[in-house]
């Protein structure tokens, strides 16, 4: 199995700036994608800090590590970076009155042969459409959620909610953090969204599916994601990464020889 990736950032149609950051790398399968928070720009200085700082340091493991690497240890490489650049945003804000405040929520996905261990702070989330079945497999931190989990407000109420961004966790704001990280094994054919909330916000989730379902290479997919947001409203950044799950073409190819086909 390999895995084809692309993401796609855009600023919408009502901010000034754009405050999401995301990355991926290939050659380990890391994806990363975060939303940041924060007066005087200091959103793209905390989403940027945890990207930066993710992809390198988890980066360099991964590649040390290799396949190699079990669950257990990826995961807790994983908490240790998380940890590490939440102090680091933290400091920053603290000691830097124009940085007072500032957060971002993470993504962080790293796709290992036929696995994805994952994992999330805050309301940016990651679904995944398996055949017909498109599910979100991140439950949002969010005051909204917790409502929900509460039996408080049901789905359809919380759609029209005025306290859809009100996020319960956050890099950056305290001196700790708690990232919930889960592992899925992967199928041949899945396609996995990773978004910021300028694009579930915008979009019901129907029409997410119907992108997905449609044939097209990533990146048009991508910028059919975007445009989707931008005329629902853009009323926020809109960050999309998007990995798909394909048949190794190496393999394929020494299988049809063997088969002499």
């Amino acid at each position: 199995m390999t895995y084809e990736i692309f993401a796609q950032t855009d600023q919408g149609r009502v901010r000034q700036n754009n405050e999401d950051a995301v990355a991926f790398d290939p050659q380990t399968g890391l994806c990363l994608l975060a939303d940041g928070m924060g007066g005087y720009n200091a959103g793209e200085i905390a989403s940027g800090m945890a990207v930066t700082f993710i992809k390198q340091e988890l980066g360099s493991w991964l590649l040390q590590a290799g396949n190699r690497a079990s669950a257990r240890e990826l995961r807790r490489t994983l908490e240790t970076c998380v940890h590490n650049v939440n102090h680091s945003i933290f400091s920053a804000a603290c000691s830097n009155p124009d940085y007072e405040g500032m957060g971002t929520t993470l993504v962080a996905g790293v796709f290992v042969e036929g696995r994805l261990v994952l994992g999330h702070v805050g309301d940016s989330r990651c679904y995944r459409l398996r055949g017909q079945a498109f599910q979100q497999i991140t439950k949002d931190h969010s005051l909204l959620q917790e409502q929900i989990d509460a039996g408080l407000m049901t789905p359809e109420q919380a759609l029209t909610s005025p306290y859809k961004n009100l996020i319960t966790r956050a890099l950056g704001v305290e001196d700790s953090v708690l990232i919930d990280i889960n592992e899925y094994r992967v199928e041949l054919g899945d396609v996995y969204l990773m978004c910021s909330d300028g694009l579930s916000d915008m979009v019901p989730d129907g029409i997410l599916a119907a992108i997905l379902h449609a044939s097209g290479t990533l990146q048009q997919k991508a910028l059919k994601l975007v445009h989707a947001a931008n005329e629902g409203g853009g009323r926020d950044n809109i960050s999309v990464l998007l990995v798909h799950a394909t048949e190794d073409e190496s393999r394929r190819g020494l299988l049809s020889r063997m088969l002499g086909k």
